[in-house]
Parts: C-alpha cells; sequence; structure tokens
C-alpha cells in the first residue's frame, strides 16, 4: 500500500509533495513551490516573486507552500505578512491549496483566511485542541508528522479534528511514513485502508478548491 506524504524534503520519496527549493530547476515529481518567512529576502523580493509564479504555473506543483508567519525568524513582521499575502495571491491566480508553515503566529494567520480562494493546510501542526478547534472552525487543513508517534497531547488533539481534514506528512524526519499512518487509525478507530483512502479524497477536495 501507498502511503501519501503530504510535506517532505526527500527527492527520492516517491509518493508525496516535496518541499522544491525555488533557487533550483523545478523537479519532475509532484512539488510545492513557496517563499518560507526565513529565507525572505527584502532587497530581492521581486525576483523571488516572479521566480514563484513562474514554478506555480508548472503542472506538477501541486501546493504553493511554504509559506506564512513565524514568530521566531529575523524577517519582520511586516514583511512576512506582506509576503504571505502575496503568495496567497499567487495562490488565487493558479487555484492551488498553500502549505502553511506557522510559529506562534496562529490567530494572525487565521486573518489572512478570507482573502485565499483555496484550500489553507498548516503543515507540521503540533499544538493544543484548543487551537486546532479553531483552526477547523476557520475552514483550515491540518497535517500532522512524527510527533504523533509519542506526544500525547497531540494525539488527544487528533482525536478532535474531522478525518476529512487530516494529512500526514514526514516533513525533514527520517521515519516511514506508514508508522504514522498506523498510529493515525488506531487514533481514530479506523482501519489503515480507510484512513489512506481519506486522505486521498482529501487531497482531491483541496486540489479542487
Amino acid at each position: 500500500m501507498e502511503f501519501f506524504d503530504f510535506h517532505h524534503h526527500k527527492k527520492t520519496r516517491p509518493f508525496g509533495i516535496y518541499n522544491a527549493d525555488i533557487q533550483e530547476p523545478p523537479p519532475d515529481f509532484p512539488y510545492s513551490a513557496g517563499i518560507h518567512p526565513k529565507d525572505i529576502d527584502q532587497s530581492g523580493m521581486q525576483p523571488q516573486l516572479e521566480r514563484l509564479q513562474e514554478l506555480a504555473g508548472h503542472a506538477l506543483c501541486i501546493a504553493i507552500g511554504e509559506c506564512g508567519l513565524d514568530s521566531m525568524v529575523a524577517a519582520d513582521q511586516h514583511l512576512q505578512e506582506e509576503m504571505f499575502m502575496k503568495q496567497i495571491r499567487i495562490s488565487n491566480d493558479v487555484g492551488k491549496p498553500l502549505i502553511i508553515h506557522c510559529v506562534r503566529k496562529y490567530y494572525e494567520v487565521i486573518a489572512f483566511r478570507k482573502k485565499a480562494e483555496q484550500a489553507m493546510v498548516i503543515h507540521g501542526f503540533n499544538k493544543k485542541k484548543g487551537i486546532a478547534e479553531d483552526l477547523i472552525r476557520n475552514n483550515f487543513h491540518l497535517s500532522f508528522g512524527k510527533a504523533v508517534l509519542y506526544n500525547l497531547s497531540l494525539q488527544d488533539t487528533l482525536k478532535t479534528v474531522p478525518v476529512n481534514r487530516i494529512f500526514l506528512e514526514t516533513d525533514h524526519e527520517d521515519f516511514d511514513i506508514a508508522e504514522l499512518y498506523q498510529k493515525t487509525a488506531e487514533i481514530k478507530g479506523l482501519t489503515v485502508e480507510v484512513l489512506n483512502e481519506q486522505i486521498r479524497e482529501n487531497l482531491a477536495q483541496i486540489k479542487n478548491g
């Protein structure tokens, strides 16, 4: 059984969305492209955005991202918000969902939700139930990673998230995503087969707007 890896950084991974570097040639397999808050070049924002616009138009570009807001990086918050908004507009233009990087800025990100015409997926979600509920209420999807295997609080959060709003990912971690599917299926009271099919349906849903 193949398990879809919603967000990963390994070119050798066969089935998922690879997080591409916009400075490199586009890969010949499904990828996302975006400008991470830590990579914003204040003196070169326009070339970055032009390159992203080019990559976003490719058929193999599945989503825009990672993009979003991060309270821990050097880039000024107003600059981050400007770049985030510009990437939302690119997403609207090309009709592709957004993969969101968010660190301690969830309610600021929620404020941008109404400006996006496409789905927004918070990647690597590992926060408490209350934040998850607020995000779901505002029409976000949540992608969970390796922390689900050992973080009991996150497992409790995952129990409350509707299965049609869930994705699973490896991100930078080196582990077998089948373990994550198995654990998530146990938490949700599903078979792995049903969970796998649901996540494929979720992917089709966000790709179709």
